[in-house]
């Protein structure tokens, strides 16, 4: 199952992948602000609230333990959002002035003198902030030290931080925004020579494989030179393919029209004697036809086998043995002789064993036809330190030197071969070991034929 965002266009995928990170920085950031704008505003609200402690002190002590002001009072709780409560008691928790009832510290917390302590309470079912200070007394009457305590609710404070964090998120999500629209556009105009990559193959017929000469970003010349060098295996893919398919068919029509004449005149023979020797041609020239569709076949087979996905460990002395063996068994029974022999340390290769198989046929039948059916055919298997070696020799007539090359080419037959060759057995041979990455020759300057293929470990 594919991912989602691989399923995505090119924008799209490049959209998100470059405005998710700020969406997720926005956030943090976001976040951020309010653990900073939270601890910037209780420090404030602390700070205010120490000032208003000592505040009330003087002011009480200044009126010798009278309640505050209303006036007093008053601005206090408009400076600071919320309703302000007080209480101070003398040495020894004496009650001198403010609201009777105040919050209760947390166990444990005891405040220290001229230190202010403050902490978390509910006022009235609300949450609050409450701060204890310990201070030396300035009254005649009250000599000693006093406790001041403070509280008031919080909620003008928490609605200060979060219009702090509104307004950040309001400033964030603007920047985002912003920052998305100029990427989408960036995105798209910045594509614009990829789609008009596009638009251009599109207009293209199915036979038009020149390489494209438009001008692309430096980001796209390796996908273009990729696409070009595609076109041109192509064309020369095509242009191989339509030589091999018209000469097969004039390679093939010939046979058909032999045969064709061939059973007409056996129809129509005058006696029997005629009648056999007409069928005899028929049969021959239907079994050169089967050899050459079996050829064209192979050349097929060669080019659509996938050699990575079928090349496997390969006993190649076993199996040159065997296919000599079965050679063998045909050849001698027609007054030839076929020798084989090993040379080196013998070692598995990685190959394909049906198509060596097929090429190792070919050798065979091209030394019984080129040196007739009494030859002298030798197989060698010859290992090398980085290759393994095939020779099949014979002693017929030869190969001329200038012709080593061209005995390859596909449907090329020497001067004196007019009957049983078609000109396919070589260059299949030639396709096999090019398809292992390796290569076939005819070695100069032996007696009769001698084929070599050379197989890369």
């Amino acid at each position: 199952m594919k991912r989602p965002l691989s399923r995505l266009s090119l924008r799209g995928r490049l959209f998100l992948l470059l405005v998710t990170p700020l969406v997720v920085l926005a956030t943090v950031l976001s976040i951020s602000r309010f653990v900073q704008f939270s601890h910037l505003s209780r420090q404030i609200y602390d700070n205010t609230l120490y000032t208003v402690a000592l505040t009330i002190s003087r002011d009480v002590m200044l009126s010798e333990g009278d309640m505050l002001a209303d006036q007093l009072l008053a601005a206090l709780t408009q400076s600071l959002g919320d309703r302000i409560y007080y209480r101070i008691t003398g040495p020894d928790g004496a009650y001198i002035t403010g609201y009777s009832a105040a919050p209760r510290r947390p166990e444990g917390k005891e405040p220290e003198p001229g230190v202010p302590l403050y902490f978390d309470t509910t006022v009235n079912g609300l949450p609050g902030r409450a701060l204890t200070l310990i201070d030396t007394g300035t009254d005649p009457d009250t000599p000693g030290v006093v406790t001041i305590e403070v509280w008031q609710t919080v909620e003008q404070r928490n609605t200060f931080s979060r219009e702090l964090i509104a307004q950040t998120i309001a400033h964030f999500s603007l920047i985002v925004l912003a920052a998305a629209s100029l990427v989408w556009f960036g995105i798209t105009f910045g594509l614009r020579p990829l789609r008009e990559l596009e638009e251009a193959i599109l207009a293209r017929s199915p036979d038009d494989l020149r390489p494209i000469r438009r001008w692309v970003p430096p980001e796209l010349r390796t996908l273009v030179g990729a696409t070009n060098s595609l076109f041109q295996r192509l064309t020369r893919a095509f242009a191989l393919r339509d030589a091999f398919i018209s000469d097969a068919a004039h390679q093939v029509r010939n046979p058909i029209a032999a045969l064709q004449a061939q059973a007409e005149a056996a129809q129509s023979a005058p006696d029997e004697a005629t009648l056999r020797r007409r069928l005899a041609e028929v049969v021959t020239t239907a079994r050169s036809t089967g050899r050459l569709t079996n050829q064209l076949l192979s050349m097929e087979r060669v080019r659509g086998r996938d050699l990575r996905s079928l090349s496997e460990t390969v006993d190649l002395v076993a199996l040159t043995g065997d296919v000599t063996r079965d050679f063998a068994a045909r050849f001698l029974a027609g007054g030839g002789e076929v020798t084989f022999d090993v040379i080196g340390t013998a070692r598995p290769i990685q190959a394909d064993t049906v198509l060596l198989r097929e090429m190792l046929a070919n050798l065979l039948d091209n030394a019984q036809i080129y040196a007739g059916p009494k030859a002298q055919i030798a197989v060698r298997v010859e290992f090398t330190p980085d290759a393994a070696m095939i020779e099949v020799a014979d002693n017929g007539p030869g190969i001329p030197p200038h012709l080593h090359e061209r005995v390859f080419d596909r449907f090329y037959r020497l001067d004196h071969d007019t009957v049983a060759g078609c000109g396919l057995g070589l260059a299949i041979v030639r396709d096999i070991a090019q398809s292992h990455g390796g290569s076939a020759e005819v070695r100069p300057d032996t007696q009769g034929c001698t084929l070599r293929i050379r197989l890369p470990d």
